[in-house]
């Protein structure tokens, strides 16, 4: 049983960005980031539990093994004495739960699944911030986390100017949208989430600065800053996978995006537009419906519901469009049941799940690692908040390779130009961050 304390704090703002740069100097840590985006966006679907949240150091870790269902390992971890748990699913996990492979490489080598038990759980909220700690700590020891935290000196180095390669031709990428739409001509599938890989192979950055750097240009709701080993994310999703509260199951997933305007009448005649969009509605609505039965397989009798249907949500350089929908966990199903039976989340994949991503494989050039994997936690209640992992830089720090990946729904309607420009508009953020650009 964890103990707490709670200090004040003077400047939040400077506190949080030490914070970042403190976490990196350890093994392990993750920090959970909404970036104060519920205060300014406020609605009854928002399901806000904490600004902050922060993972700082181990006590106890569980590693993917191929020799152990995913799913079970990390149930009995949790259970061994139910505690705070944060860590992550890879997009490549799916392996553990399908019948599926990959001949793609991953040149960032986050492992498949990776969760621990952290030495302090940090809450920040106001002020305010709220240290839960175990027993090999005391008052005492958690005071001196925090001096030494507030000591942090700020690095005066600047994010070099990066030029990125494309894992794939603009050509080439649209050559494969052509293939995919051939495939949902067929009938092989509906729809399907294409991405493409943008990549620098030797270069050498702060992750701290790089992601400190990211939450001022797009400070989303979903954004994490994690670390395992010389492994790093730097995250600035959006978008929500799934939230446990008690017993009720959320998940949110978001298709339908529109690149901003330069003024707020443009950007109210883009949203209006986005909404009444059929292609994006279309789109928006098929991932609706597999989430609805991903989430029935753990539901009780009709309890799944729609609670908002292609809404629209501002973000920084984006409006996306953002579907809840809603479960009554089964008394048969614990919380891991419901993740397994809805990983990975059907805006990553498309619909029918299991062949979308036979396709991802056989028309994407790398394994997507963490991206459009989740990070996240689980409570010692067994609640639990697990986003989507988009918008994101994977770093490795000790082979210096630096990537991020963007991509789209691709359905009949799509047409391959624009959805090379959508990816482009994803990026945007990402690529301002390292003063950067991509080659051709």
């Amino acid at each position: 049983m964890r103990k707490s304390i709670e200090i004040h704090i003077e400047n939040v703002s400077e506190f949080q960005n030490k914070l970042i740069l403190f976490s990196q100097t350890l093994s392990v840590s993750c920090i959970l980031n909404s970036n104060d985006y519920y205060k300014k966006n406020n609605n009854s679907h928002n399901y806000h539990s904490y600004n902050l949240l922060v993972a700082l150091g181990s006590i106890d870790e569980l590693v993917f093994s191929k020799n152990k269902e995913p799913f079970n390992s990390l149930f009995e971890f949790y259970n061994k004495q139910p505690d705070w748990v944060f860590g992550h699913f890879n997009y490549d996990l799916k392996y553990s739960i399908e019948n599926l492979k990959s001949e793609n490489q991953d040149l960032i080598g986050f492992e498949e699944m990776f969760f621990f038990k952290p030495r302090y759980v940090i809450e920040l909220n106001d002020n305010k911030i709220k240290v839960w700690f175990t027993k090999i700590d005391n008052e005492s020891s958690v005071k001196q986390l925090i001096n030494n935290i507030q000591n942090v000196k700020f690095s005066n180095e600047n994010i070099l100017q990066s030029k990125l390669k494309s894992r794939i031709s603009k050509e080439e990428y649209i050559d494969n949208v052509e293939l995919i739409k051939k495939h949902i001509q067929l009938g092989d599938i509906y729809e399907m989430n294409f991405c493409q890989e943008f990549f620098n192979e030797n270069v050498k950055v702060n992750p701290a600065t790089l992601y400190i750097k990211l939450c001022e240009i797009s400070p989303v709701p979903f954004s994490c800053f994690y670390k395992v080993g010389n492994k790093f994310l730097c995250g600035a999703s959006p978008e929500r996978f799934l939230k446990k509260v008690g017993s009720k199951i959320i998940s949110q997933p978001i298709k339908g995006t529109s690149k901003k305007g330069r003024s707020k009448i443009e950007n109210s005649v883009i949203a209006k537009e986005l909404f009444s969009n059929e292609k994006e509605r279309s789109e928006n609505i098929m991932i609706v419906d597999l989430v609805r039965n991903d989430l029935s397989r753990t539901a009780k009798k009709q309890s799944v519901k729609v609670e908002e249907l292609c809404g629209i949500y501002e973000f920084p350089q984006v409006f996306q469009m953002v579907s809840t929908v809603t479960s009554e966990l089964s008394d048969n199903h614990n919380f891991t049941d419901v993740i397994k039976n809805a990983f990975p989340m059907g805006s990553m994949t498309g619909a029918p799940k299991i062949r979308a991503m036979e396709l991802i494989e056989k028309y994407e050039k790398t394994k997507r690692g963490l991206y459009s994997g989740s990070v996240g936690y689980v409570t010692p209640s067994q609640d639990f908040d697990f986003n989507v992992v988009i918008r994101s830089f994977q770093y490795n720090a000790e082979t210096k390779y630096l990537s991020f990946i963007t991509g789209g729904a691709i359905t009949i309607k799509s047409y391959p130009e624009k959805e090379y420009e959508e990816c482009l508009i994803k990026a945007k953020g990402l690529l301002e961050v390292l003063n950067g650009k991509i080659e051709n």
